[in-house]
């Protein structure tokens, strides 16, 4: 399995996944145009899709979904509680309802249930061919049942919103600032690290820190924050908002 992360961020996500047979989008937050211009960077173009997996219907999750399926005929898997919503920009013969277990081809997924304020929000553990990934952002926190399942997996791709203090010090109206902190929000700088702390292990590969708010926190602070609290134990490296990571194969 490979993962390349298109772009991560309060303006726009998507992350592209590639197995030996099938090729899945996690989200479709931006323009069509954008989305053909960062595949095409990789040798990818919008018809190898094969399915699109949509964690939530948040605008910068979806903004760019009408689009995409309208000029590629792509299923999207969701469950049922995000289907009302989904079904004012995209039709249903484009929709696969699925349970918390499912496949596409080679991929294995089960779906993570998230503390956002979007009905049905999701992160997702994804097994292919003996590789492991978990994908988790926009969350308030995580499931004490879910994270024992999160334990060793091989690429870590975890929400890391904001610095607390920059987030309380920063030009947000306080209400937003309460909505950002709250268990319907988003993760901390040290919540993530504290979370990756009791995860990670032998097996792991990468761990990326996704989702950073570009006004409450900065790459720098993120990884410093993370590393001290993890004990050095791995390299952390950051998303972007505006440029592609290649996670590479594992």
């Amino acid at each position: 399995m490979r993962a390349i992360i298109l772009g991560s961020g309060s303006k726009g996500n998507s992350t592209l996944l590639i197995g030996k047979s099938k090729k899945i989008l996690i989200d479709v937050g931006f323009s069509y145009s954008k989305i053909k211009e960062d595949l095409a960077k990789y040798n990818f173009k919008p018809s190898d899709i094969d399915a699109i997996l949509v964690t939530h219907t948040h605008k910068d999750h979806i903004a760019g979904l009408p689009i995409f399926i309208k000029r590629n005929a792509v299923p999207i898997y969701t469950n049922e509680i995000m289907l009302p919503e989904l079904l004012k920009i995209v039709s249903s013969d484009n929709i696969m309802i699925v349970d918390d277990l499912f496949q596409i081809g080679e991929f294995n997924i089960e779906t993570l249930h998230t503390s956002h304020d979007a009905k049905g929000s999701v992160g997702f553990l994804i097994d292919s061919d003996g590789s492991s990934m978990v994908y988790v952002t926009d969350t308030g926190y995580i499931n004490e049942k879910y994270l024992k399942r999160m334990i060793n997996k091989n690429v870590y791709i975890l929400e890391s919103n904001h610095d607390i203090s920059m987030l309380m010090t920063g030009p947000y109206p306080y209400v937003l600032k309460q909505r950002v902190l709250s268990d319907k929000g988003h993760l901390s700088n040290e919540t993530t690290g504290e979370y990756l702390n009791r995860i990670i292990g032998s097996k792991t590969k990468r761990v990326i820190l996704a989702h950073l708010s570009e006004i409450n926190n900065t790459p720098d602070k993120a990884i410093e924050t993370v590393s001290a609290i993890i004990n050095n134990k791995m390299v952390i490296e950051t998303a972007s908002q505006n440029d592609s990571l290649d996670v590479g194969e594992f």
